[in-house]
């Protein structure tokens, strides 16, 4: 299957799609006016199953639109209408496929006590709400499973349950798709009223939603569930019986369809229950859902995210995948507002409007490796987090800039951004090896330390004890040298949290916790790590090594011993190492990242963690007059390697190995692969006074600004 739009802005059903997939090479950008020529609509993957490229799934879909929106099948032909979600109604879409019916009760309280002790197994439950002669009757079921086999196994397990043999009269039956026509109705009133009828008889039944031969939608009545077709037909021959006809067919088992069930699963204490649609689908269709350009449908499984625009829902890669197609410029409010905050400058926020709108439309041009999407919801492509990321001030840049790409010869170029350059922007040998050398250059990016404008300062602090950590300025009272010529500080807040970097990170556990009175020798003050200068670590050997798996063909020792920067490119960022005094061979320097623990940059060095002595500024003072004993003088990592702080210093040029047994800590600037435009750069720009047009042009060579 290959990603497909709706053609046109105002394009709907059972019209033509577009096939656009127009190779582009990644080139640069100039100055106004031309016409720019690009598909209208974008493709965002929110949920896609891509293997090792890209992996994000979910197994249901939950879907609540703020208007009404239709859902009907979609194919390259056309598309058919099935029916609408009424607004602020809940449609929930999962793939079908085997399952074990464990079977039924209309005992409420017995069927939450059971569902209950199975929730938590490997077999997923569900429970299904249907009425039988007037009762509400709760059904129980697993799965679905990947495969017949793995029902009837499942089935096996299941009977000797605990849960399920202490319920009593309860058979795990593995189900399968042999089911019998019972009647194919026009309107959806009626299938219901004849399914009413199968229910009240005691067989299982369901509502299927198809398209007919003729194009139109058809509203099957199933009964059974039957795992062969001689089951099924054996199940002919008592349901004719019990519902007093022989008017059977066999349900077509390779049409598209979505199965109507009413699901309890989460309404147990009350018995309420919600729309369930189980698809059957083939790899060229697809559930079109209606949406609208003004207001949103929100997807449960996407933090209860709401998206303009039409979703679609289909199968890929054996999992079902959620991609919600827009319009352009309605996608940019979000991307806008997801990727910088809207309190920032005017100009920008205007400037990022124009770089995401060349990149988007580069990708809807091309064939991309999101096969049935132009780009995904992460920063992967971009950050698109729906419409909870718009607001005013960013809509209306998207709007003065509506239309306005970056061009070079004729066509938009994928003008690529990151967080914060560091200070100056990568070189693409930096980053790919090579490669948009036309688009991209490293140029000074001054205007990134905006991101470390009015941050907390931090103490880097040593404890008694040979800790050594980071303690925040508002927790401490600094009481300057002592007699000694040491720096001591005080906490002046209960329970203060030494961190091992200068930032708090809720995930991470701290040091040590210090109270009212308690004193740290102070070794270095520094800002809070930002985007702008960090510091990562300490690493150890072995987690270094468990980062470097996979990431590299160099054989790796058992043990690191020794890292050494050994070429930096034009910015400074680095472009080979050594472990060991072995070149660490990776596919491009940028992966440099994740291959030493998910680093925010490649522009770093690296600092030993190995203990050092702290010596009082007088040498000629003695130890005993100090109150401090040696052992309390051994107080961690190095505050210098290689002439290098590991403080919040700028990164050098020295390529000396870092030798240590302790692990390594690494101190950087910048946050993402450095290449075009910065974004920190751009809001300081801003804030010096540039427009959007300028700071556009700073960042990006041989381009031009047009407009469609």
């Amino acid at each position: 299957m290959t990603k497909q739009r709706s053609n046109g802005k105002t394009a709907k059903w059972g019209k033509p799609l577009l096939a656009a997939a127009v190779a582009l090479s990644v080139l640069p950008l100039q100055a106004p006016v031309h016409a720019a020529e690009h598909d209208s609509n974008v493709r965002v993957g929110l949920f896609l199953n891509l293997g090792s490229t890209y992996k994000q799934t979910t197994q249901k879909i939950t879907l609540t639109p703020e208007t009404a929106a239709a859902v009907g099948l979609k194919k390259d032909a056309g598309y058919v209408k099935w029916f609408s979600v009424a607004p602020g109604s809940t449609a929930a879409f999962a793939l079908d496929g085997p399952k074990i019916k464990l079977g039924e009760s209309s005992d409420l309280q017995t069927v939450a006590s059971l569902a209950g002790k199975l929730k938590s197994g490997a077999d997923k439950l569900s429970v299904y709400k249907i009425s039988r002669n007037g009762k509400d009757v709760y059904q129980l079921y697993t799965g679905p499973y990947a495969n017949d086999k793995a029902a009837s196994d499942a089935a096996v397990r299941l009977a000797a349950h605990s849960a399920v043999k202490a319920a009593g009269g309860l058979t795990p039956k593995a189900t399968g798709n042999f089911s019998l026509n019972a009647g194919s109705y026009a309107a959806l009133n009626e299938a219901t009223a004849a399914l009413q009828k199968a229910l009240d008889a005691g067989l299982d039944g369901v509502i299927a939603f198809s398209t007919a031969s003729t194009g139109k939608p058809v509203y099957t009545v199933r009964v059974g569930e039957e795992t062969s077709a001689a089951a099924r037909d054996q199940l002919k021959s008592l349901a004719a019986v019990q519902l007093n006809s022989a008017s059977w067919s066999e349900t077509d088992l390779g049409a598209a369809s979505a199965v109507l069930r009413s699901d309890a699963t989460a309404g147990l204490t009350d018995g309420s229950a919600a729309p369930l649609y189980l698809l059957t689908l083939g790899a060229n269709d697809r559930i079109w859902v209606d949406g609208s350009e003004q207001n949103g449908i929100r997807v449960d499984e996407r933090s209860k995210r709401s998206y303009r625009g039409d979703l679609e829902i289909g199968l890929y890669g054996g999992s079902l995948y959620l991609v919600n197609e827009l319009p352009m410029e309605q996608y940019l409010y979000s991307v806008v507002g997801s990727e910088v905050p809207a309190s920032w400058p005017e100009e920008s926020l205007k400037a990022q409007a124009v770089a995401a709108r060349s990149y988007a439309t580069v990708q809807t041009q091309t064939v991309t490796k999101f096969k049935v999407a132009d780009v995904v919801d992460s920063t992967l492509s971009q950050a698109y987090n729906g419409m909870s990321s718009e607001s005013k001030t960013v809509n209306a840049a998207v709007d003065k800039t509506a239309g306005e790409l970056l061009e070079q010869n004729g066509k938009p170029v994928e003008a690529l951004f990151s967080s914060n350059a560091g200070g100056v922007t990568s070189d693409p040998t930096e980053v790919w090896n090579s490669g948009g050398g036309n688009l991209f250059s490293s140029v000074p990016s001054e205007s990134d330390s905006a991101a470390s404008a009015n941050l907390k300062r931090w103490y880097h602090v040593a404890l008694a004890n040979g800790t050594v950590g980071y303690v925040r300025e508002d927790n401490v009272a600094d009481k300057g040298i002592d007699f000694t010529g040491i720096r001591k500080m005080t906490v002046t807040a209960k329970s203060t949290k030494v961190r091992p970097l200068p930032q708090i990170q809720s995930g991470v556990k701290e040091l040590a916790q210090l109270n009212p009175g308690d004193e740290a020798l102070i070794l270095d003050v520094v800002k809070e790590s930002n985007t702008f200068e960090w510091i990562r670590g300490p690493y150890t050997s072995a987690q270094l090594l468990a980062a470097l798996k996979g990431r590299t063909t160099t054989p790796l020792p058992s043990t690191i011993q020794s890292i050494q920067i050994s070429q930096r490119g034009p910015s400074g960022r680095v472009t080979e190492l050594k472990i060991n005094g072995t070149k660490v061979e990776v596919k491009y320097p940028d992966m440099f990242r994740t291959a030493l623990n998910g680093l925010p940059s490649t522009l770093f060095d690296v600092v030993s963690a190995d203990l050092y002595n702290a010596v009082p500024t007088s040498l000629t003072l003695p130890t005993a007059r100090s109150g401090l004993t040696p052992a309390q003088l051994k107080i961690g990592a190095a505050a210098k390697s290689a002439g290098i702080s590991r403080t919040m210093a700028a990164v050098g040029t020295d390529t000396t190995a870092v030798t240590s047994n302790a692990g390594f800590f690494f101190v950087g600037r910048g946050n993402g692969h450095g290449l075009g435009l910065s974004q920190w750069g751009a809001k300081g720009l801003a804030d010096e006074g540039e427009s959007y047009e300028d700071i556009l042009m700073h960042y990006y060579n041989n381009v031009k600004l047009v407009k469609e």
